[in-house]
Formats: C-alpha cells, sequence, structure tokens
C-alpha cells in the first residue's frame, strides 16, 4: 500500500497509544493465570493478535470485548503438542519459546523468514546444553524439553524478551528459580516491566541485588484486572510532529513508568538544543524516530546502534537510505550513527517502509514538513494499525495510492 502524504501542520490533543510491550506482558500473565483475567487497554495490532493466538494455542481462551480481552487461563505444561503463530512478532516468539519448554512435548513456532532470522541463540544454548529439540526452519522452529527450576545464567547484552520469556517459564515450575544476569544489563527498564506484570498477578518475582531476578513458582496465578498503561515507544512520533512544525498534545503516559522509552522527551529536548550525542541501548525501539527528529533540527548522534541490525529492519541501514531522499547523509558505524541537520528536502523518489513499522512512522513525521509518498504504509498494522487516522485527524493530509 502506498500512501501520499502532504504537507501540513498536524494540531491537536490526542492520547498515547496502548503500550505493546506491557500488553504482551499482561495478556501472558493472564493467560497463564488460574481463571479468568480481564487485560483493557490492547489494541488489535499484530503483535497482540500474535501472542493472544500464541496462548490461545496453548489452551488459553480469549475474548474481546471492545480494546478489553477477557483471557481465560492455561498450563502450557499440560498442553499438547502444537503450533504457535507468532506472524512477525519478535517479543511474541521469545516469550512463548521457554513456554514451550515446560511440557517435554514437541511444539512448533511459525512467523515470517524475516521473523525466524532473528537471533535466538540464548535459547538455542540452553537448549544444546540440556539435551533439549531445538532445530530452525525457514519458516519455523520446533522445540521440545523440560524444563527445570533452578539457577539460569544468561549475559546482559542480550534483548531483555530472552530474560522475561526465562522468567515467564520458571514462575510455572516448583520451587524457588533465579536467573543470573552477567554484566552489564542492558534494557533493565523493560525487566522492570516484566517483574511489575508479574507482581501485578501476585507473582512471587523481584530484583536479588543489581543482576539476579528470584523467582518463586509453583503457585496459582491468580486472575486479575489490569489496566494496560500508554505507550512512550509510539507517542514519540506523535510528539515528533512537533519538530515538524506541528503543536500536538500528547496525553495518557504514566509518568513513573519503567518503559525505557520515556526517555524520549528528554532525547528530543537534546536535540532541539544542539548536536547532542544521545545513547539508544535502553531504547533501541527510538531510534528511527531519534533520527527523523535530528535531521529535523540541528543533527545529532546516536550510539549504541548495533542491535538495530536486528529488528523487523535493519533500521539503521534503512534510515540511511531513507533519509538519503530527503537529502540527509547519516554516517553509519558499527555502534554509532551520526545525523546531520539543516539540510531536509522533498523526496524526489518513493520512500520505503522496508515493512517495519517504525521506518513508515518516521518517515511519515518527516513528510509532514516536506510531503512525499510512502510505499509499504501497511507495515503500521504490526504495532499501530490506525496511525494514518491519527495524522489525518491531526490535519495531515494523507492519501491512499493504487
Amino acid at each position: 500500500m502506498k500512501i501520499s502524504i502532504r504537507p501540513g501542520t498536524a494540531r491537536g490533543e490526542m492520547a498515547a497509544p496502548p503500550s505493546k510491550s506491557m500488553g504482551h506482558r499482561l495478556l501472558i500473565c493472564g493467560g497463564l493465570g488460574s481463571g479468568e483475567s480481564v487485560i483493557r487497554g490492547i489494541d488489535r495490532s499484530e503483535d497482540m493478535l500474535a501472542t493472544i493466538d500464541c496462548l490461545e494455542a496453548l489452551g488459553a481462551r480469549a475474548r474481546w470485548e471492545g480494546n478489553a480481552v477477557r483471557i481465560t487461563g492455561c498450563d502450557p505444561a499440560r498442553a499438547g503438542e502444537a503450533t504457535l503463530p507468532c506472524r512477525e512478532s519478535g517479543s511474541t516468539l521469545r516469550f512463548m519459546i521457554p513456554l514451550c519448554l515446560t511440557g517435554g512435548r514437541e511444539m512448533r513456532l511459525t512467523g515470517s523468514e524475516k521473523l525466524m532470522s532473528r537471533p535466538l541463540g540464548v535459547y538455542e544454548d540452553l537448549c544444546r546444553e540440556r539435551g533439549f529439540l531445538f532445530a530452525r526452519e525457514k519458516d519455523g522452529l520446533r522445540v521440545r524439553g523440560r524444563l527445570e527450576p533452578g539457577e539460569y545464567t544468561v549475559p546482559g547484552g542480550i534483548s531483555s524478551q530472552f530474560i522475561t520469556g526465562l522468567a515467564y517459564a520458571l514462575c510455572l515450575l516448583p520451587g524457588e528459580s533465579a536467573i543470573r544476569i552477567l554484566p552489564p544489563v542492558e534494557s533493565r527498564p523493560y525487566l522492570d516491566m516484566t517483574i511489575g506484570a508479574m507482581q501485578a498477578f501476585g507473582i512471587p518475582a523481584d530484583w536479588d541485588g543489581e543482576t539476579r531476578i528470584r523467582i518463586r513458582g509453583g503457585g496459582a496465578i491468580a486472575p486479575r484486572e489490569a489496566e494496560n498503561e500508554g505507550d512512550y515507544s509510539n507517542a514519540a512520533f506523535l510528539e515528533a510532529l512537533n519538530d515538524a512544525g506541528g503543536a500536538v498534545k500528547v496525553t495518557g503516559l504514566q509518568a513513573d513508568s519503567s518503559q525505557g522509552d520515556r526517555v524520549f522527551g528528554e532525547y528530543f529536548r537534546r536535540l532541539r538544543e544542539g548536536d547532542a550525542v544521545l545513547d539508544v541501548t535502553d531504547c533501541p525501539d527510538l531510534a528511527p524516530v531519534l533520527m527523523s527528529v535530528a535531521a529535523l533540527n540541528r543533527g545529532g548522534r546516536l550510539t549504541g546502534t548495533r542491535r538495530l541490525a536486528f529488528k523487523e529492519s535493519d533500521r539503521g541501514a534503512a534510515m540511511r537510505e531513507e533519509l538519503a531522499k530527503f537529502g540527509v547523509r547519516t554516517e553509519n558505524g558499527e555502534n554509532g550513527i551520526r545525523i546531520p541537520g539543516g539540510t531536509l528536502r522533498e523526496p524526489r523518489e518513493v520512500l520505503q517502509s522496508h515493512n517495519d513499522h517504525r521506518i513508515a512512522m518516521a518517515l511519515s513525521v518527516l513528510c509532514a514538513r516536506t510531503g512525499g509518498i510512502i510505499e509499504g504504509a501497511e507495515a503500521v498494522r504490526k504495532s499501530l494499525p490506525d496511525w494514518w487516522e491519527r495524522l489525518r485527524k491531526l490535519g495531515i493530509k494523507t492519501e491512499e495510492l493504487e
């Protein structure tokens, strides 16, 4: 799908979209509960649908009521052989693999070829060390094994999603377990979100020092009613419209949130003030919108960008390619990117989303200033399916092209 965007001024007040990161976590806690939970504030993005589909494959039952999901929990250890459709959700895949290793039966997880090419080495090593099946396929993954309670050691430089998935599995096992994280611990804010969600459902999990998570498993997970919070990751794109000349007020963000992407406000301020140097190690999802905001202002430099290559696209390379169409020539290194400012012009070529929701939205922010056409605009369905409607409500004219 191609979207044409005319330059304009975004104005108005808009509530932040619901958090995708916390939404996954709350749904899984409800899906492991001993009864029916209600999770409010869930949108029907592709990633949320993937997590719900996988929980249902494990035996949970889910029912939509507006933007709320009533979910009756399951015990993955009792599930028969099943196929879990992860679509294109890396979070879903990494959260579900350990749950599939609680029952000793062969389970298959499916998804796009791009999803299945993303790093899974932590789980692969775990399975190899314990003699479990871990067989990668072009469009899927087969696993079989039965995790035991105990202490697990993982490197701190991995995605928090691996640690979160392991924590969910360990809370189902009897007795006490722990995850020891070799420092430095990256993406700690997302681990705080995981622990917060587990505690909200009465799961005994907490930090034991700076690098160890202690989990007491075996108890029934009580059903709960939970409210999802606003998403800083996607709210950043709304706020970035102000750097394109807009006047948008974003509401509904929890000031004391554990979300790592809550730093976007400070990072935007620093980019507006001058040639800022920003570390995205703990907030890699902000990188595309930070690159757009840097280009709209006086430039900047991102550090800690190594992991951008393993997202829905190689985000550093994708943004370099697309920013060049605006006349912005970035300098991409192994673990850093420099973005010049002050050179933005209307693109003469069609822009490409690279099938990445965050690339599509980052480019649309630039197009609010310059105009442009984005191909692959449907990529936003992954996390924010009503993004184009939101732009129109704020006064940015868009048109779907044949």
